[in-house]
């Protein structure tokens, strides 16, 4: 422990294997929560690098529980959190459209970080009871299209740098553990969509996918959300290109930012997520669903045009698509 400290005070970077050889230890139980909470402060003053976020993921997926899915090829659609906006289950909503548009989805989630309701929050209000059973969770994916892996059930290393973190977030302080959680599905996706809150995180994961080796889309608007917001103007990184947007050129307004509003109750947040997926929404609240799943088709479909991928997940939300793989994933997991 004192060489760790002692490196983080001079500025110094661990490798790959050191900081999953401190992960791995960490849930040893080697190290009091003082410690933890003091080399995460200290990486955090420094700035995390690509290689202590692979190391860090390399420990939590070594130490969590695994998942098999093949042979389907899947995708998560998952933001960072944390943007603070409060806005309505956007992701999520995806999901079931893209799920629904006939791809197979494998969400990684958890509850609220920034918003009433997060994927987990949303899921069980409406009865989902969460396993990590993989041949229940295989069921799902075979007969509606969509899993949800609930984080706290899988990522078991998280449960040991918790309390350090809760300690960190009390003082205002993020940690490198805030930018894990879309990289630790449990099942490693074959495809991603990612929603980032600035462009300084984006470019941060673009430099981890590329070392992953997964096909990935990675969204942030300009105005701070961590998904594609029609609030403004979004850019959006795949493997090999990337682009700005406006929201015009995909015959789509801006968007206030009430339109986004998630509520003030997770019983508000359900009603809003049960109208987008049942098609009786605003405009505004089926067009934001709208784009986040076009573009997720885009990143499995790169070879069909973006107003392809857009028509496939209007006719999934629209005929009623999206809705059936809810109501079956509900029927099979509650």
């Amino acid at each position: 422990m004192d060489n760790i400290l002692k490196r983080l005070t001079n500025q110094e970077t661990f490798s790959k294997e050191q900081a999953k050889e401190i992960l791995i230890e960490i849930t040893e139980q080697k190290y009091t929560n003082e410690q933890i909470a003091a080399i995460l402060m200290g990486i955090q003053m420094r700035g995390v690098t690509v290689d202590e976020i692979l190391g860090f993921r390399e420990g939590l997926m070594e130490t969590g529980v695994h998942t098999d899915f093949k042979p389907f090829k899947v995708i998560d659609i998952v933001g960072t959190g944390g943007d603070g906006k409060n806005t309505f289950n956007i992701s999520t909503c995806a999901c079931f459209v893209v799920a629904g548009a006939g791809y197979k989805v494998a969400k990684h989630g958890n509850y609220a970080a920034s918003s009433v309701s997060g994927a987990s929050n949303v899921l069980e209000a409406h009865g989902v009871k969460f396993t990590n059973d993989n041949d229940q969770l295989k069921k799902s994916l075979e007969v509606c299209g969509f899993v949800h892996q609930h984080a706290q059930l899988f990522a078991r290393g998280m449960k040991w740098v918790g309390p350090a973190r809760k300690q960190l977030g009390q003082l205002g302080t993020p940690t490198c553990f805030n930018l894990l959680g879309p990289l630790v599905n449990p099942c490693n996706p074959d495809y991603q969509l990612l929603g980032t809150a600035n462009l300084d995180q984006q470019r941060l994961y673009r430099q981890v996918y590329q070392r992953l080796g997964i096909r990935y889309g990675i969204v942030t608007s300009v105005d701070g959300y961590d998904e594609i917001s029609l609030t403004g103007n979004f850019k959006v990184v795949y493997n090999d290109e990337e682009h700005i947007y406006q929201p015009v050129e995909f015959g789509m307004n801006i968007l206030r930012s009430e339109e986004l509003y998630g509520g003030a109750t997770l019983e508000e947040a359900k009603a809003i997520f049960d109208a987008i997926l049942e098609n009786r929404s605003t405009e505004a609240q089926k067009n934001v669903v709208l784009i986040n799943a076009a573009f997720a088709i885009h990143v499995i479909e790169q070879e069909k045009s973006f107003q392809e991928c857009l028509a496939l997940a209007r006719e999934s939300l629209e005929s009623g698509k999206a809705l059936n793989v809810l109501k079956k994933y509900i029927e099979l997991n509650s």
